[in-house]
């Protein structure tokens, strides 16, 4: 028996911190092991078929993680961008992923989460690396972006929100900050939603 176990935990040190059931098959763990090592101990269970190391790195991030591993392809977006850049207060109860329009829209109760789907053309445009853990990142859209996202795709319940990241973006970054929103807007198209925005935080 010490034996067997020996063997799954050699396997599962092969795998990364977070990781899916489909990776632990290519590790030779199959759904049985998985049992055996979240019975043990040894892993817990983040979301359907995501799993996470005991001995991981602590981070307060792992709904993201969980998120991020079912959706290889989404990139985090709206609120939960505008909190990672510490653009707002409020801990959004929903993890906010983009996935390009006209592709798969995935549907995944725990951790709540909320998918939008975002022009294809665009998608991949100002993405970033958000560091969870010193081991682990997950793709997010710039605080540029995120704030000119919020201005442009919010619609009036979320105007509130939107102006409040506008203007923490411009006091921490002055003028360089109104050039980059600006660059980014145009990239999106959203000026017209931008710029009088601009206008009135720096009345």
């Amino acid at each position: 028996m010490s034996s067997s176990k020996d063997r799954l935990s050699l396997r599962l040190s092969q795998l990364p911190p977070t990781f899916t059931a489909h990776a632990a098959a290519d590790a030779r763990l199959s759904a049985r092991d998985l049992a055996v090592l979240r019975e043990a101990g040894e892993i817990d269970e983040l979301s359907r078929g995501v799993y996470r190391r005991a001995d991981a790195e602590p981070t307060a991030h792992l709904d993201l993680l969980a998120v991020c591993a079912r959706v290889p392809q989404a990139v985090v977006c709206g609120e939960s961008a505008l909190s990672l850049h510490e653009l707002i207060d409020d801990i959004p109860h929903e993890v906010h992923i983009a996935v390009p329009r006209g592709s798969h829209r995935p549907s995944i109760s725990y951790p709540p989460t909320k998918v939008s789907q975002y022009a294809a053309d665009t998608f991949g445009f100002a993405v970033e690396r958000f560091e969870a853990t010193p081991d682990e990142t997950v793709p997010v859209y710039s605080a540029a972006r995120s704030v000119v996202d919020a201005m442009r795709l919010g619609g009036a319940a979320g105007r509130g929100i939107a102006l409040s990241a506008l203007n923490r973006y411009l006091h921490r970054h002055g003028q360089q900050g109104v050039a980059d929103l600006q660059h980014v807007a145009r990239e999106l198209g959203g000026m017209s939603a931008l710029r009088p925005a601009i206008e009135a935080v720096l009345a």
